[in-house]
């Protein structure tokens, strides 16, 4: 009897120690294969576009140069409903105060475009995340940079750079991310029709919820991908990984969506920034580029000139005027 109380509590302990180890739902069980990029980048299912390199360690989409667009794009489309991605990336470079653009995370439905939004297309299809270094925007706004937002568009909203897109986003944060000495992480998630964005950038290896927004509604069907852009500033932006897991979701039974036909769509966006006034399109809308800096510069010295030399001579025909009088 003795030798069975203790075989039992024995078998009770081996079984709850497994619980512990084992039983926390672990995402590597659903790891997704066809979506999944990791060293040493032998496989044949992603590729490669604009200044992309490919190194034994990362895949830098950008070199620390100026006006470079690169981009990673998985092959297979996702018909996963409820997925999580965890992207390893690294931006760096050896601006302290100046640098950009930034890099973007995709679930579109055009894969290989290049443009204006990052390195990829404007106007697109589906979801972006979007990591924002840019450190010379115009204007007053009510957040730092690096950040980071996300954006849901059907094909008919443009991406404003000069208003760092806040106008069309769904939510944001700012997240120290740039020329850290340590692994930078980004998880997307997408479940239960909730988009939450969170990061490990703190060394801490523990992710920090950036943003999560409800509302969402994302086919099926579209594609991952990654993408960076340099400007007149410039980094390093790097690829280490993308984890891409299925979750393990219950839905309901008489559910007969056809999920790969629905629009992308968000219930609502981020409450209205604080701005500046937006100007008529026009040479003082955009970026502050060097040449109209320059131009500014020549212009405020010729009207401050100009304005010296009209108060000189006013001043100059009241001691006239002055003289004559008391003549």
């Amino acid at each position: 009897m003795a030798s069975s109380c203790e075989f039992l509590f024995t078998f009770l302990l081996y079984l709850s120690n497994y619980c512990l180890i084992y039983g926390t739902w672990n995402t590597k069980d659903y790891l997704k294969r066809e979506h999944t990029f990791v060293k040493p980048y032998q496989d044949n299912l992603w590729d490669f576009i604009g200044s992309t390199m490919v190194t034994n360690q990362y895949v830098r989409l950008t070199p620390d140069h100026q006006s470079k667009q690169g981009g990673l794009w998985n092959k297979h489309p996702v018909f996963v409903r409820d997925w999580e991605m965890h992207v390893h990336f690294k931006v760096h470079g050896s601006g302290k105060e100046l640098f950009g653009d930034g890099m973007a995370l995709w679930y579109t439905k055009e894969r290989l475009t290049q443009g204006d939004v990052f390195g990829s297309k404007d106007y697109f299809t589906g979801l972006a995340i979007f990591l924002d270094t840019y450190s010379n925007h115009n204007g007053p706004h009510n957040h730092g940079h690096p950040y980071i937002s996300a954006m849901i568009n059907n094909g008919s909203l443009h991406y404003d750079h000069d208003r760092d897109g806040t106008h069309t986003e769904l939510n944001g944060c700012e997240s120290q991310f740039r020329n850290k000495n340590y692994d930078t992480l980004l998880a997307v998630r997408y479940t239960d029709n909730t988009l939450t964005v969170s990061t490990d950038v703190d060394d801490k290896g523990t992710w920090k919820e950036c943003f999560k927004v409800s509302g969402i509604k994302l086919p099926t069907g579209y594609f991952i991908g990654a993408s960076a852009a340099t400007g007149e500033l410039a980094d390093n932006h790097d690829i280490v990984s993308v984890k891409f897991y299925e979750l393990d979701i219950t839905h309901k039974k008489d559910d007969t969506t056809d999920y790969s036909k629905i629009i992308p769509e968000a219930a609502k966006a981020a409450a209205p920034r604080v701005h500046s006034d937006d100007p008529e399109p026009g040479f003082f809308s955009g970026r502050m580029t060097g040449w109209k800096l320059l131009l500014i510069i020549i212009l405020s010295v010729i009207g401050v000139g100009v304005c010296g030399m009209v108060g000189f001579l006013v001043y100059s025909n009241k001691q006239d005027y002055r003289s004559k009088r008391f003549y």
